[in-house]
């Protein structure tokens, strides 16, 4: 479970987060939905101990991401927005590589790397090096790496920019089967279809701040409008929304 009171990020002049608070529960799939710009990188980072935050407090799964950096690390499994796969490595040697960082023996990171490789159906391009990996294949290599560990907790930065329909669609069904099994999930995004599909929670980010908070149904509830996107357009207060 991840607990965030009144998180604040500054980067020079510009206030990339001012107010963010939100709970993320296990079993269930958070969605942090907002235009490009409105602090949903920024505020995944802070979760991950990749930026210390201004204000505010974030607690996951007990532990400060702050004063405990490592110890929260061991507990997620993270999809940055730039996958950030090493190219000269293969697809295995970039799951094995975290896998050694989280401590897995060579024995139990053989069959780990074997049960992803089914899960995620990397059997075609699992030995080829990464470089000149599509989309589809980065995010899965990413994934396959991001839950090497069996980490309670997952965090993904915009999964499924660039995948095709089939590749989303199996994306979504992983997603779908983790929060089955129990973790706590959260995605952001800018795409309204991914929200509608998968989250049982959304947090709509707009300027740095949090707007609405809720189930699909609250916030169409809460706007006064049947469909989400309109919903949303409305809580956030601009047509802008429509091109993010």
């Amino acid at each position: 479970m991840i607990k965030v009171q009144n998180l604040q990020k500054s980067f020079g002049d510009v206030q990339a987060v001012k107010d963010v608070s939100f709970t993320a529960l296990d079993g269930q799939i958070t969605g942090l939905l907002g235009p490009n710009g409105a602090g949903k990188t920024t505020t995944l980072r802070m979760l991950y101990s990749l930026l210390p935050q201004d204000g505010g407090t974030i607690s996951i799964d007990g532990v400060d991401p702050q004063s405990e950096p490592l110890k929260v690390k061991r507990q997620l499994g993270v999809v940055p927005d730039a996958r950030g796969l090493y190219t000269r490595l293969t697809a295995r040697e970039n799951i094995e590589y975290f896998g050694q960082l989280h401590g897995l023996k060579q024995g139990q990171l053989k069959q780990r790397i074997d049960e992803l490789s089914t899960l995620l159906d990397l059997g075609g391009f699992l030995d080829r090096r990464t470089e000149g990996f599509s989309q589809g294949q980065r995010v899965r290599v990413a994934l396959a790496r991001a839950l090497v560990h069996k980490p309670q907790t997952l965090l993904l930065d915009e999964p499924s920019n660039g995948l095709d329909v089939m590749s989303t669609r199996a994306l979504r069904h992983l997603l779908r089967d983790l929060k089955q099994a129990g973790h706590c999930v959260v995605l952001s995004t800018h795409i309204m279809q991914e929200v509608a599909a998968l989250c049982d929670q959304i947090v709509i980010i707009s300027d740095g701040q949090v707007v609405a908070n809720g189930t699909a149904e609250h916030l169409r509830e809460l706007s006064g409008c049947p469909e989400l996107e309109d919903a949303f357009v409305k809580l956030i207060g601009t047509e802008e929304g429509l091109l993010a």
